[in-house]
Formats: C-alpha cells, structure tokens, sequence
C-alpha cells in the first residue's frame, strides 16, 4: 500500500534532497572554472606563439621603396639619428671610436658567450634586443646591463614596422620596454628597426616611424660597417667586413642570435684585438654621443660644468628621479681610451647624479623602471615562464596522449577480433546450458513514460523469469502503470515493490533481497530486452567461477543527432572496450541497462554500494576483488533510452565520469593486494585511468594545438593530421559496426561528433575532475524520459 501526505500538507525535505539542493549550488562554479582552465590554457598557447611569432608573424621586408620624402642630411648623415628640438639631426662615430653593436637577441647559446667576450677584453657593447626574447631569457639581459653594456629596443617580434599601423608600432614599443622592465628594471630610449642598414636605406615609409619615435624621445641606430656575419661567410671575411676604412669610426653590426653563430663568436676576440692594436676605442652609443657633445663644447670654448640632458638628444648621464652632472674636474664623460679604465663594468667610466647613485655613462640611454612599469613587467616575464614552461609540457603530453590514444585503438582491435573469434566459435560453449528461472529486478523512479514498454519486450522472453520493480518513491503512478501493464499483458510473474525513495542503490538492493532465485538480472526502467536477451545473458553462469555478466547495451533512440552521437560512442568506445577487457579479465563496469549478477555474489561483497555514483563500476570493481570473474556477453542486446538534449546528457556524464573517479579511490587498495584484487588493480585499474581519464582530460591538448597549428602554423598540414586521426577513429568505428552487425549509415555523423560531441565529453571529464579535485559531491540526476524507445524492433 502506498502512503501519501495529507492534502495541503507540506513535506518536509529530507537528508537527500537538502544534500542535493547544496550539490546544485556548486556545480555552476566548477563549470566556470572549467572553463577558465580551457581559456587559461588557450592564453597561454596564444602568448606562447606570439613570443615565437607564430602568432601575429609578419615576415614582410620593404625593399627598393622611394627615398624621396626623406631628407638628404639624414641619407647623407651618420648611423645616430635624434630629434633632438624636434628636428633631425645625425651623429657620426668619431675616428679611431667603434660602437660595437649586437642584433636580434639575446640568444641562450650564443649571447652568453659574446658577453664573455666582452667582459674577457674589457670592451662595452650596445645590444639590440628583441622583446620576445627578452622575456624568454631576462637573466642574460640582467647579466648584460649589469656588466656595463647598453640596451636597445629593436622591437618585440622583430616586425618591419613600415607595414604596420600605429597601434601595432606602439605595441612593439612598449611590450619591448615592459619585457626590459621586467629582466633589468630599467628601459630605454635606444631603437634600432628590423632589417635596417645604413641611413640611406631609410625610405618614404619608414622615415614617419622614425619622426615619430624620435618625438617620442626614441634615437635610431643604425650602422656604419656591417660584418654580414649572418652570411656566414668565413671568420677572415667578418674581420674585413667589420673594419673601418682609414681609421674612420664607425657603428659595426654583429649578431648575436638570428642563427647558428659560431662564426661570430671565433671573429670577435681577434676583431677586439686587432683594433685595439689600431688604436681603436670601443664604447657604447650613448659613448659616441658624449663625446661628440664633449668635442662640441670644446669646439665653442666652454670648458666649465653643465647639466646632462638626455641620452636621445646626446646627454652625458641620466639618473632615476634626477639629472647628474659631470664632475668638476671638467673631464668628459665616456672617453675611456681602449675600454679600459674607470669604475663601471667592462672598464665603463661612472658618475655621481643628483640622487648620490653612481651612474654608467655609457648606459645614459637606460632609466630605471619604476611603479607601475616595474610591475607590469614582471608580470609580463611570469607569464612568459609559465608559458615557456606550460607549452613544452603540454607538448609531451600531447605526444603521450597520442601514442596512448593509438595505442588504445591498436589493443581495441586485436583484442577486440580475438574475443570476437574465440566466443563465436561454432564449439565455444561456456559450460550446460542454463534453463533455471531468473530474477529480473527493474528499479524505477518516475517511469511512466517508460515502464510499460520494459514490461512488454520482458514478457516475451524466451528465458523464464520472474520480475520484481522496485518503486523508488515514484510520485508519478509509476508502481499503478506497472501494475496495470502487467495485468494487461497476462503477466502473472511480476511484483511490485514501493519502499521511499532512497536512490537506484537501495532500490537494487531490495530487489537483491527479494529476489527469488539464484542469478538476478539488472535492467534499468528505461530499457527493453530483446526476447533472448536473458537467455544469452545468463549462459556465462554455466561456468561457476563466472560472477557477473555484462551485456550490449544499445541506443534505442538513434534518430537523432544527439542519439546517432551516443550510438556510435556505444558501440565503438563501450562495446569495443568491453571485449577488450574481457580477455585481460579486468572489466571495469557492469552497464546498469543490462547485466547480470549471481546473488551469493552480491551479497557477498555488501551488495550494491551507495559510496559512489556509480553503483555498476562499484560493485563490478567488488566482484573482481571478491575473486569473481566478469565477462561480457555480446549477444545479450538490450534497447535503451540515451539522453535526448546537451543539458541531459551532461548530466548522465558528469555522474558517470565522477562516480568512476569515486570507485577508483574506493578500491585504491587493490593496486597492492594479491590474487584476483590485485590483478584487477595493476591491470585493469591503470588501464580505466589511464584510457578513461587521464586520455580524455588531455586529449582536448590534440583538438587545441590542431585548431592552433590550421590557424597560426600550416593549415594544410594540421587539416592533414587531423583527417589522418579521425580516419583512423573512422576505421576502428567502422570495425566495431561490423562485429555488431549495425548499419553504417550512422558513421556519416562521425565527423560532426569529433569536432562537437566529443569536446562536450572532454568537459565534461575535466568538470567531473575539478568536482572530485574540491572534494565535492554529486546528487543522482534524474533525466527526462520520452518513452519513444519501444520494441527492440522498433528501435534497430
């Protein structure tokens, strides 16, 4: 009899359903932070890329533009270009004075050792640094600026900026400084532009670039001499390309990155040498400017102090917060014959400012970072470590991932052939066959639309059963419909059973108890046997070390995007696993819509646990350890009712995917027991691990660097890679058809499932992995029911 509430009367809630009310509140935070991992790691590639200009790489260089708009002073001028009163002026190298330049780092091979060099020979350079670069290695840049070299911008993805817009320029400016600002705390008012030379190089396109940063306070460096040191022509040819005719001074471009440069660093020393033994001094950009100011003032008669004014209009010295001066002793800063001498690094004379600091004057260009400008680079450079430490990583994994995944398909095929071959052999028999009656048990809760069409496809059974429906707390006539359906068929095998709602466990377990007979067999509400259903299901119990059976659950509702989705996953991912584990002998789930169980079994091992979600992975788990082996029978079919929207369907695989995770950790301890338990936890339980979470929650690695690589990298040869995947994933798909003799029809949905279905499920996992990593907790979802799957007929 069934008890119901006063009329008017309000129940009050209990236990169960106050712990799902504060389930739900939780679930919507966690899919917001799944989803944040999944922007975050996008960011992170996206930057990634961008420091390796996969991302926003403009390989275009101008050449061959008209000069015609540029002034002939500049084309004919020296390689220091200022504004300074806004008008532009340029700055030759005085004689026997070279301003040894470096372009394109810094380079974790290469810079280092140039700075060694450097410092070995006492003799200051003038480094042209890419942004990009600064932030992948900023220890160099600190290491440079510390030893008394000079830094310049020579923007942050090595980009011509004459085809870029203003915003793009200002950009690269400024990520430039910020990245100097985090290595070195300071930046700079010294550019250089990609792919640059001599100042009549300049053009009607780039000389705006240059006004403008020149306004801006920027000098432009270019060169006087080049080594073509990146043609790699020979260390002899270096040497001759770099030296200045006739004692000129001269501005000498070497690189220190860009390339293989172990040219360069062989020239170098004997370079050094060889202009020293000239009588050359080497010096720094702000150097040439100082002494050019200084023999400017000579020239004019003044000899007393004066005020420094800024490294881009030829300042003596700068400071953070102030100006300096020069000392009184009237000597002129940066003249420091042969590198050597003076208090800075690499022989580089120094200064008092205004503050009390000790100033490098030949590094006036750099201004100490300060405020927000410190901060924001320094962030700029954790971001970059993070993402030059998250993408090689993902990388591996990505490796791992895919060899794990075609691994998984290769074990899937053979195994899935051999069980195919041994269990179909005409003399395969697992024992007697067995004719004893059976119990059916079929727990329901609000299953009205569903409940009559289970009871019509058990009544033809070509196996006897008896059948026990376990009511669940239905408040839907559900216990009334089973009832009358039953008397409407003539089925005089049925029971009904109401007990208050407690959940699909406690249901099963009652039904366990009431059981009749010896085998019980477990169906879902929702679900229709074929006639010979049972019959095949039960057979494996011939063999009495046999515990429990799995059966073939099929998607009944197919004929819908969604339902032909779950219909190709069912019979390729589940049916085809299924196999596989069967002949390891580690299965690691009993579908709740069709498997069977011996009753000593289940009692056996405390009967069906209400510890996880997943109650089938539960209890299958406790047969393997309670020394009961599992198998799966192919040709027990049963027709069930997948979920029919996006929201359902997350629902059932967020329980799914969490209640595994919950029965994985309950039987952690069988990775060491010995006998059967302990086969089950070093076989099977890395396998589900490895195949069903730790795969999926990585596989998204594969769909993101693919949609990454078609967008940034080569699109033909990720589309290739991709569609070489997903023929492989066709291939075993259509395999797995075969063995189940379905229609392959439905594999034309196959495509469209890889590049949306299959993402759900990937968050779907990562949700369910963030919900057990909180420590959270699931309540059972109940889904929405159509009742449109009715006879096995129907549905195939």
């Amino acid at each position: 009899m069934t008890t119901t509430s006063s009329r008017g009367r309000r129940r009050a809630p209990t236990r169960m359903s106050r712990a799902a009310g504060k389930a739900a509140a939780l679930q919507k935070p966690r899919v917001i932070l799944a989803l944040l991992l999944l922007l975050a790691l996008t960011m992170v590639m996206l930057l990634d890329g961008y420091l390796r200009a996969e991302v926003g790489g403009d390989q275009r260089v101008r050449t061959g533009a008209s000069a015609g708009k540029v002034p002939d002073k500049v084309l004919d001028g020296g390689p220091i270009l200022t504004f300074q009163g806004g008008q532009a002026t340029t700055v030759s190298v005085p004689d026997k004075t070279i301003a040894l330049t470096f372009d394109d780092g810094p380079n974790p091979t290469w810079t280092p050792q140039v700075l060694e060099i450097l410092r070995k020979y006492e003799v200051p350079g003038t480094f042209f640094l890419v942004g990009s670069m600064v932030s992948r290695y900023p220890s160099i840049v600190k290491d440079m600026v510390d030893e008394g070299n000079e830094v310049g911008i020579h923007t942050f993805t090595h980009v011509d900026l004459s085809y870029q817009s203003d915003a793009r320029v200002n950009r690269e400016m400024q990520q430039t400084q910020l990245a100097l600002a985090g290595a070195a705390g300071i930046t700079t008012t010294l550019f250089r532009a990609p792919y640059s030379s001599e100042t009549d190089a300049i053009d009607n396109y780039s000389w705006p670039i240059y006004k403008k940063l020149g306004e801006d306070g920027y000098t432009s460096v270019f060169v006087d001499t080049d080594s073509d040191d990146w043609k790699k022509p020979g260390v002899s040819k270096i040497i001759k390309w770099a030296t200045p005719e006739d004692g000129k001074g001269a501005s000498v471009l070497f690189h220190d990155a860009g390339g293989e440069r172990s040219q360069t660093i062989k020239a170098l020393p004997t370079y050094i040498k060889k202009m020293k033994a000239a009588g050359y001094t080497f010096t720094t950009i702000s150097g040439v400017l100082q002494k050019q100011n200084a023999a400017a003032r000579q020239a004019s008669g003044t000899g007393q102090q004066q005020t420094a004014g800024t490294a881009g209009a030829g300042a003596a010295t700068a400071t953070a917060g102030g100006t300096g001066t020069e000392g009184a002793t009237g000597e002129q800063p940066g003249d420091v014959p042969n590198g050597e001498g003076g208090t800075g690094a690499n022989g580089a004379a120094g200064e008092t400012g205004g503050t009390g600091q000790t100033i490098n004057r030949l590094q006036a260009a750099h201004r100490e970072a300060t405020g927000v400008t410190l901060y924001e680079g320094k962030a700029l450079i954790a971001a970059v470590a993070l993402a030059e430490w998250t993408v090689p990583t993902l990388s591996v994994g990505l490796m791992i991932v895919g060899v794990a995944v075609m691994g998984r398909f290769g074990m899937m095929l053979i195994l899935a052939r051999r069980h195919y071959r041994k269990r179909n052999k005409r003399r395969f028999s697992w024992g007697a066959t067995v004719t004893r009656p059976v119990s059916v048990i079929v727990p329901a809760y609000n299953e009205k639309e569903c409940i009559a069409n289970t009871l019509k496809s058990l009544a033809k059974s070509t196996h006897p059963i008896e059948i026990i429906i376990v009511d669940d707390g239905s408040d839907d006539n559900t216990s009334e419909i089973s009832r009358e359906a039953a008397r409407a068929l003539g089925m005089t095998n049925v029971r009904v059973i109401r007990q208050e709602n407690a959940g699909k466990p406690a249901a099963l377990n009652n039904g366990v108890r009431s059981a009749s007979y010896d085998i019980v067999v477990m169906m879902d509400g929702d679900t229709v046997f074929e006639p010979d259903a049972v019959f095949h299901l039960v057979q494996p119990f011939a063999d009495p070390k046999v515990g429990a059976v799995a059966g073939n659950a099929k998607v009944g509702n197919r004929d819908t995007i969604i339902g032909a989705w779950q219909h190709i996953e069912y019979v390729m991912g589940f049916n085809l696993d299924r196999r596989m584990y069967d002949l390891l002998r580690c299965m690691p789930t009993i579908p709740g819509a069709i498997g069977a169980f011996r009753r000593e079994a289940v009692l056996e091992v405390g009967g069906m646990s209400e510890d996880t979600l997943a109650e089938d992975t539960d209890i299958t788990i406790a047969m393997h350890r309670g020394g009961w082996q599992v198998v799966y029978q192919e040709h027990a079919k049963a027709w069930t009712e997948a979920p029919g929207s996006l929201k359902q369907l997350w629902s059932q695989r967020y329980r799914w995917s969490y209640g595994t995770m919950q029965a994985l950790w309950k039987h952690r301890k069988s990775l060491t027991d010995k006998g059967p338990s302990g086969r089950f936890g070093r076989v099977g339980m890395p396998l589900v691990v490895l195949f069903q979470i730790i795969t999926p929650v990585f596989a998204p690695l594969i769909d993101v660097f693919t949609i990454y690589s078609m967008i940034f990298v080569d699109f033909q040869a990720a589309l290739l890679a991709w569609l070489a995947v997903l023929g492989v994933q066709l291939g075993c798909a259509a395999y797995a058809f075969r063995l189940d003799r379905e229609k392959y029809r439905y594999l034309l949905m196959m495509p469209l499932q890889q590049l949306a279905y299959r993402q759900m499920m990937y968050l779907v996992l990562i949700h369910s992995c963030i919900t057990a990593l909180t420590g959270g907790r699931l309540r059972w979802q109940k889904l929405k029911r159509t009742g449109e799957v009715g006879t096995p007929a129907g549905a195939s």
